[in-house]
């Protein structure tokens, strides 16, 4: 996640030429794969975690409070660091920024199989979400600049698509290491390839710094000013104040259940931590074909009257609260739970794409990466961040399984805020577009999944 003013908003259209490649394909493939690659090691490592909490609750006792906070940790250092990290890449090198952050956060991952107490962990843990930050933005407009327009689209789908790879690998491949060499030991592992793919991205060719235009100039000057030009972005239109208060609070449902699935399965079924990994590994899959599935059926709903895309999610997210309810409040049967759990997984993580569709309808052309930057943040500091931890706090109350029944009623703000930004679609979406773009390309939207 990041303000990518300097480096999409203000480029020239024909940086790389309309319909040409940056360096020629060869160049920009290899940019590609290696953009890839990293997006799913970012993934691994932030999501590891998960699977091995049983381990640590056996080991050192810790409160679920305290084991959901090590994944909220990541994404609160994700929110906060990713502005400064995204304005130092687009005013230095997008490569070298790049090979940094992945060699940060590796080293990072690295350091916690040698951390011997909860705040140890819990600092390499900040440190991990410092290195990610900003990696999502910069990622896709090193892309971007590597492609021609007509394929931006798919490639850029393809990137963020990778961070559901990378966690439902990092939720598996935590389970089978720790029991074989121990959960410190997983650490260590999924560290290493972060490493060495940071050394080989320094042969990625980086695309030149543009000159900022002066409006664009004096925004992006200092952390401040950029934070006094997302806050005026953000209160021009209701809708979008809506939508980012009604997409972070249907991601505290996301994040919770992910976060918590194998201490669940583990717990409440008595499955050993790694088959429960893989059980839990299966509904995040889920979630990511939901999140495609169910953006299209969004588009659909709205092609008659725009304003039914909300409406449609609203109605989703709902759904989403019944089945989880069910699931883990009301079903008696282990088959039928799991059912249920899949179904409430698929449909949980409808906003995922939509979300920042109808933010770049509403905002000025000219500020559009700076509106999902926003959207952003409210995902990953009132969302992905609070999710765990709630759930945690709750389980250390009421038991994992209440606090897991209790956590999706999130959705029902989540809904109450897409039916008020439904009042105000329409005319928002009217209004940005009396303003079109003149030279600047399409920007990119940043999306939770490229919040890293």
């Amino acid at each position: 996640m990041s303000v990518q003013i300097s480096s999409l908003e203000s480029r020239p259209a024909t940086l790389g030429g309309a319909d040409g490649y940056l360096f020629g394909r060869r160049a920009a493939w290899f940019a590609f794969a290696m953009t890839i690659a990293l997006m799913i090691v970012d993934y691994v490592d932030r999501q590891v975690i998960v699977s091995l909490f049983p381990h640590m609750k056996a080991d050192w006792g810790w409160s679920d409070a305290q084991l959901g906070s090590l994944v909220s940790i990541v994404s609160v250092t994700v929110a906060l660091g990713a502005l400064p990290v995204a304005l130092f890449a687009d005013r230095a090198s997008r490569v070298r920024s790049i090979a940094a952050m992945a060699g940060l956060w590796s080293l990072a991952t690295i350091s916690c199989m040698f951390t011997r107490n909860y705040g140890q962990l819990l600092a390499a843990r900040a440190m991990v979400g410092l290195g990610e930050a900003g990696y999502g933005s910069v990622g896709a407009a090193l892309i971007a600049s590597h492609f021609p327009a007509r394929l931006r689209g798919a490639l850029l789908a393809g990137f963020f698509a990778c961070a559901s790879v990378g966690s439902v690998l990092g939720v598996m491949l935590g389970g089978f290491i720790a029991a074989r060499w121990g959960w410190q030991a997983a650490f260590g592992v999924v560290g290493v390839p972060g490493l060495v793919l940071a050394v080989l991205y320094l042969k990625v060719r980086d695309y030149r710094t543009v000159e900022l235009t002066p409006q664009l100039d004096r925004t992006t000057r200092s952390l401040r000013d950029t934070v006094r030009h997302v806050v005026r972005v953000l209160t021009r239109s209701r809708t979008m104040l809506w939508v980012c208060v009604g997409g972070a609070a249907q991601l505290v449902v996301v994040s919770a259940v992910w976060s918590w699935l194998p201490s669940f399965f583990n717990r409440l079924h008595g499955m050993a931590p790694e088959r429960a990994s893989v059980f839990a590994g299966a509904v995040v899959l889920a979630g990511a074909a939901g999140s495609v599935v169910w953006g299209a059926v969004v588009d659909r709903a709205g092609l008659r009257q725009p304003r039914r895309k909300l409406l449609a999610m609203a109605v989703l997210c709902l759904l989403s609260l019944l089945l989880l309810v069910a699931a883990f409040g009301l079903a008696t049967d282990a088959t039928l739970q799991l059912a249920l759990i899949v179904a409430g997984g698929f449909v949980m993580t409808c906003t995922v794409g939509p979300v920042s569709a109808i933010v770049i309808d509403v905002v000025h052309p000219g500020v559009r990466a700076t509106g999902s930057s926003v959207l952003a943040l409210f995902q990953n500091l009132f969302g992905l961040a609070a999710g765990p931890v709630v759930a945690g706090l709750l389980s250390d109350s009421w038991g994992l399984q209440a606090a897991l029944s209790a956590t999706p009623l999130f959705a029902l703000p989540a809904a109450a805020a897409f039916l008020l930004a439904a009042r105000t679609y329409e005319s928002d979406a009217a209004s940005a577009a009396d303003h079109p773009p003149a030279t600047a390309p399409a920007p990119l939207a940043a999306s939770p999944a490229a919040s890293a």
